[in-house]
């Protein structure tokens, strides 16, 4: 995980000073994504006049800084990555398409096979045939080419802030330094690999922007191109289950012997995957035996819900009831505060379960408790985290933002046996793995079995569709700016472009079956998965939203989900 920022502006351009404060004040936000080392690398591009006699040429200053965190290689890199003027910043990690051992730095050998391309079509098709999560920015100075994109799914962040009359230079950044009228950022969008020729340089930024940046597709349209085969995410399988189809599983335990290979292939594809995303960090191996992992839960101390479970639902009581209530005064007895929320309670269960199966592996099961004064203290830092995401819905409706950052910071405590006094414990752990992507892929939400109950096979395997093509503009890139703030980089073993695809080509009713009841049908096959892996409990849980489920939502009460956060 790095933080990556590049600036460029026109040499003359006035508020020098102003400008210099805007970079220094992005360059410390991107600074705490990468505690390992900071680099800072800058160049002036000297440009076509645009008249025939100007009276001193102009020239871009531009500047590249990164922050790194090192999780890959047998040595600390510092980034920027420079070699006579071409530059690379990179945010990413590389699991497939690019043979990279154990003792290397992804960055270090991608940077030295982007320099032996020419085009940007080159260099477009380079990343449409390697796997794994980033952001970049690349500079090309024999050209005067600027590249910069994310993954396709957007699984790493990076803003854009474009030109303007009143702000006139372009900003690239991980991580805002939240909201300041001085810039305004967007994510950028992940469906092309952008280009900027430094060629001319007129008086308005604003005007070579429009002018010289190129949006190149993902795939190439040439028949001859080479193969990109994680250039986009896979389509949907469309094929409709038979019309005679009906629901042939009975119980968890008894796989139909239709579903044996595809259950054995779906343990082996994320394994695989899993595999891919700890085996080279740095001083371990396919997380060995005597390795510790920690089970990081968190748990809010939540006004609204320990009120409602001293009080009970007053919804339902009459005016009367309820004006009673208001002249008895408030109880004198204060409700004492607990932090047995559902995750806390299905997590104590879960773990039990895993230390059964492996019993000669240490399993940190990590109580994050967070009091409410303490997430009130955090919700500016949080909110200048997720932006430029600056309405309530952001952090209410989706409230996994607050209960993320708490969790990846890590300090909480943990407990020798069940039953024992906590101890305080702070997880060292810098690869956090995610498992965003299950609903969305073997159709876990409720929106799946609604669109079965409207519109049949074929609703939901459109509903499916939309999943997939909603992945990059959902939360992704938020959650990597909030958890990346503790240096920590998160991981997500099913948005492997390698699992998607395989789970997007099998038929619809191999990963699910709507028909069936809530906690069997919803994600059928991943269940189907966990019971054989023994994971019994975890099998027939009902899906629980983690804002829900650690007491993270509505804390403030209700606002709407478009209002603008103050």
């Amino acid at each position: 995980m790095c933080g990556i920022f590049f600036s460029a502006r026109l040499n003359d351009a006035p508020g020098a000073s102003i400008f210099e404060e805007i970079s220094q004040k992005l360059q410390n936000a991107n600074s705490t994504r990468g505690p390992d080392s900071q680099g800072l690398y800058r160049a002036s591009v000297a440009c076509a006049p645009d008249s025939p006699s100007p009276t001193t040429p102009h020239a871009f200053s531009l500047e590249f800084y990164a922050s790194e965190l090192r999780l890959r290689g047998d040595r600390i890199i510092v980034q920027p990555h420079e070699k006579d003027g071409d530059v690379l910043c990179w945010n990413g990690e590389i699991f497939d398409g690019m043979e990279i051992s154990p003792q290397e730095n992804d960055g270090v050998c991608l940077f030295d096979k982007l320099r032996t391309l020419e085009t940007p079509e080159q260099i477009r098709d380079l990343f449409g045939s390697i796997e794994g999560p980033y952001a970049f920015i690349y500079y090309q100075a024999n050209s005067r080419r600027l590249l910069f994109s994310r993954d396709p799914l957007g699984r790493r962040s990076l803003l854009i802030h474009k030109p303007s009359q009143v702000a006139p230079y372009l900003l690239l950044a991980s991580v805002s330094a939240g909201v300041d009228s001085r810039y305004e950022f967007e994510e950028l969008p992940t469906n092309h690999i952008y280009c900027l020729t430094f060629s001319h340089a007129h008086l308005n930024f604003q005007e070579v922007f429009n002018s010289y940046l190129i949006s190149l597709p993902r795939l190439s349209s040439f028949p001859d191109a080479p193969t990109t085969p994680f250039a986009e995410p896979s389509q949907v399988n469309t094929i409709l289950p038979p019309h005679e189809y009906i629901p042939q599983i009975e119980s968890l335990g008894e796989v139909p012997e239709y579903l044996v290979k595809t259950v054995d292939d779906l343990i082996y594809h994320l394994d695989q995957s899993v595999m891919l995303r700890v085996r080279d960090i740095p001083q371990r191996s396919h997380v060995p035996i005597a390795e510790p992992i920690d089970l990081l839960n968190v748990a809010f101390e939540n006004p609204r819900k320990i009120k409602l479970e001293a009080e009970g639902n007053t919804g339902g009581l009459s005016k009367k009831q309820k004006k009673a209530r208001s002249k008895a005064g408030p109880s004198v007895e204060q409700p004492s505060v607990s932090y047995n929320v559902p995750d806390r309670i299905t997590g104590l269960q879960e773990v039990e379960e895993l230390r059964r199966l492996c019993p000669d592996r240490v399993w940190n099961f990590v109580e994050i408790n967070v009091p409410y004064e303490e997430s009130q203290g955090a919700r500016q830092t949080v909110e200048s985290l997720m932006s430029p995401g600056r309405t309530v819905m952001d952090l209410v409706r989706q409230s996994l933002a607050i209960a993320l950052y708490f969790a990846s910071r890590g300090v909480g405590q943990i407990r020798s046996s069940p039953g024992a006094d906590p101890e305080p414990y702070t997880s060292g752990a810098r690869v956090l793995l995610n498992g965003l992507g299950s609903d969305e892929l073997l159709g876990g939400y409720g929106r799946h079995r609604t669109a079965y109950n409207t519109g049949g096979w074929q609703a939901v395997i459109d509903e499916l569709q939309l999943e997939i093509d909603r992945i990059p503009t959902r939360n992704l890139g938020r959650d990597d700016r909030v958890i990346s703030s503790h240096g920590k980089e998160t991981r997500h073993p099913f948005l492997s472009l390698t699992v998607l695809e395989y789970l997007a080509k099998l038929p619809v009713h191999y990963k699910m079956d709507p028909r069936l009841e809530i906690g069997f049908g919803d994600k059928m096959l991943l269940r189907l998965a966990a019971w054989k892996l023994g994971l019994i409990g975890a099998s027939q849980r009902k899906k629980r939203a983690m804002q829900f489920g650690s007491h993270s939502a509505r804390m403030g009460g209700e606002r709407r989900g478009d209002a603008i956060l103050e």
